[in-house]
């Protein structure tokens, strides 16, 4: 397994927030296909949660794009977390809200050129998209033409992190037959990275081929066979079997099982808290938010769930985000916590429903230990538990009263301010919380406002006080990933921010 070449020059004059994420290499190469029984060289791959709209950037499946090296962003993200050239060649800042940046020569897989004109019409879809981007929270951006080569950017104040931002999976760039006038966004065959989609079998499986024409050179393997594999034991077993190559996500009660040269554990920037629904229900009072608070111990999962692949979680970020370390701000203000006998009465017999889904193995597991120690605390628990896909939109409608929830906190960008603004602002896109909090919004402001690097890393650390104060997300545990990876393969990437797999040089031996 492998990092790529530092040979990606960092173009960001901000210091890099987060270290080990990293874009794919570029060195041009043959196609080195392999031997594979009936697979002709093709990487079979595992994937764990199913397309809920159909492969669109503008959802949750973006990363999938990027996992596999289908499309492209005017930047990348290299192994120090710094943005670096992906279809910008290079960029500049021309002050407080405008960046110029200027293409290289590339091609869209549907054999169109990609232009300055291509650039502003896929950024302007994505501001435009009826689930606008979670990288787009807490910005708005204007995209200009200037001429077939160059584009400016422009947003209505100030972005210091903007080319960070531009490399955000849900912000690819696809040719223009890629946006229908529903709305929807295809890309299969639309993107501009060395593996193209051919086929995409609903929630199941897809069907990749080297894209030849891609600007960075030939990618070593010719294909890609993709199945997605809802259950985790299920995954592991496919990798145990000889059926796929490569499976994300083993569970930690699978990973002792496989050979010790196929589990790679990755430190994960992934959390697990137990997020709880303030806007409706039983939490939107603070003092049994508080009580759910004290009743909780993510501690205990580390063991029992875990196997030792997670540690105590710290806060909203955990290890494998360094510059935490001695940052951290005292949380206070909070509501004091009701008593067992003050939950009881306040909940009048009100059922907690405590979601949680079964993509990630460990969640269900761990939703019966919080169960047994949220009724401790006097409340009555009933569980629901489905496939991440079956509940989203119940979610964010505020469905439910808690949910047992796995994050990567530092997904969208190389900053923690996105995920923020996502997650936790009054107007959030992804406020699974309904968090809504003038203090709160003004901290995360504050953060994303601020240019200086050791400022705006101890602002986020304020903001993240200002958020725990609220408890509507109580942290559990910092996940230690691990990915299932058969011997005969050479060259996976193991992005602790789970958004690279494969790129050019990925095959098997």
């Amino acid at each position: 397994m492998r990092t790529p070449s530092r040979g990606l020059i960092a173009a960001l004059a901000l210091t890099p927030l987060l270290a080990g994420c990293f874009a794919s290499g570029q060195s041009d190469s043959s196609s080195g296909a392999g031997s594979k029984e009936g697979a002709a060289g093709r990487l079979r791959v595992a994937l764990a949660v199913p397309p809920a709209q159909a492969l669109s950037p503008y959802s949750n499946d973006a990363t999938v794009l990027s996992k596999l090296s289908v499309a492209e962003g005017l930047t990348a993200l290299d192994e120090d977390g710094a943005a670096a050239p992906a279809l910008a060649r290079s960029w500049k800042r021309n002050d407080a809200t405008t960046w110029t940046f200027e293409l290289r020569k590339a091609s869209f897989q549907d054999g169109t050129e990609v232009t300055a004109q291509s650039v502003v019409d896929a950024l302007d879809h994505a501001n435009e998209a009826e689930t606008k981007p979670r990288v787009l929270s807490d910005v708005s951006l204007t995209a200009k033409a200037e001429d077939a080569d160059t584009v400016t950017i422009t947003t209505k104040s100030a972005d210091p992190v903007l080319p960070l931002r531009l490399a955000s999976p849900a912000l690819a760039i696809l040719s223009a037959k890629a946006y229908a006038k529903d709305g929807t966004v295809s890309p299969v065959g639309t993107g501009t990275g060395p593996f193209e989609i051919t086929r995409l079998s609903g929630k199941t499986s897809a069907a990749l081929t080297r894209f030849d024409g891609y600007w960075g050179g030939k990618a070593k393997a010719p294909g890609i066979d993709v199945s997605w594999i809802a259950d985790g034991t299920a995954r592991a077993n496919a990798l145990r079997g000889g059926d796929v190559d490569i499976a994300e996500w083993i569970p930690t009660a699978q990973a002792k099982l496989l050979d010790k040269d196929t589990r790679h554990e990755v430190p994960s920037v992934r959390t697990d808290s137990l997020v709880l629904n303030t806007g409706s229900g039983i939490f939107t009072d603070a003092t049994l938010r508080a009580a759910a608070r004290e009743a909780v111990d993510g501690s205990a999962l580390v063991d029992s769930v875990f196997g030792g692949y997670a540690d105590p979680a710290e806060g909203l970020f955990g290890p494998a985000v360094p510059w935490t370390a001695g940052k951290r701000v005292e949380v206070t203000g909070r509501a004091k916590a009701a008593t067992t006998a003050q939950v009881k009465a306040e909940t009048k017999g009100k059922t907690l429903r405590l979601a949680t889904y079964t993509n990630r193995a460990e969640l269900p597991e761990a939703a019966s230990v919080l169960q047994q120690q949220l009724e401790k605390a006097g409340f009555r628990v009933k569980q629901d538990v489905r496939e991440y896909t079956q509940m989203e939109a119940d979610l964010l409608a505020g469905k439910y009263d808690a949910l047992v929830f796995s994050r990567v906190t530092l997904l969208d960008t190389g900053d923690a301010v996105a995920y923020l603004a996502s997650d936790y602002t009054s107007d959030g896109v992804y406020n699974i919380a309904a968090l809504k909090d003038s203090a709160v919004d003004k901290a995360i402001r504050a953060a994303a406002e601020e240019s200086d690097t050791a400022e705006r890393q101890q602002k986020i650390m304020r903001a993240e006080a200002e958020i725990l104060r609220t408890d509507a997300v109580v942290p559990l545990v910092h996940e230690k990933a691990v990915q299932g990876i058969a011997p005969d393969v050479e060259g996976v990437l193991l992005d602790p921010r789970e958004r690279s797999l494969i790129d050019l040089d990925t095959h098997l031996k």
